[in-house]
């Protein structure tokens, strides 16, 4: 019953993976998976552990370099509140530190100044720097004067 010994290996590997993230674990998991299926069908010792061999091979040299340059990409569009970020508002009602309401892609959202000693007056154009909550983080297109 050497395929035990397979998927024990399976589950230490996999929780090994849990905790580090690395994605070397977790293929080696994988690969103990294919050589506990090689030992259930009746293979030897030795074409279990070319088969987990070959497994972990494969993983580690084709599906992590690929799944490391996925992980590191930028999505292609922004969703939500995170979509607002660089985007032009006009200013509603007079921004501060504290409060203020702009008018960004046809929506109103309250505001405040990113720099904190600024007073954005009405009609002013702004840069969306960052969303905070429920509330936009503004700074004027033009310094103010």
């Amino acid at each position: 019953m050497p395929w035990i010994f397979w998927l024990l290996a399976a589950a230490a590997l996999g929780a090994a993976e849990f905790f580090t993230l690395t994605l070397v674990f977790g293929l080696l998991a994988g690969a103990a998976l294919v050589a506990a299926v090689v030992a259930g069908v009746g293979v030897g010792l030795l074409g279990q552990l070319l088969a987990f061999i070959a497994a972990a091979a494969a993983g580690l040299l084709v599906v992590r370099p690929v799944a490391l340059r996925q992980m590191r990409q930028q999505p292609v569009f922004r969703e939500g509140s995170d979509a607002l970020i660089g985007r032009r508002a006009e200013v509603v009602q007079e921004v501060t530190a504290t409060r203020g309401l702009i008018k960004v892609a046809g929506e109103e959202w309250s505001a405040r100044a990113f720099d904190e000693s600024l007073v954005i007056p009405v009609g002013a154009l702004v840069d969306v720097m960052e969303i905070d909550g429920a509330t936009a983080v503004v700074y004027p297109r033009e310094l103010l004067p």
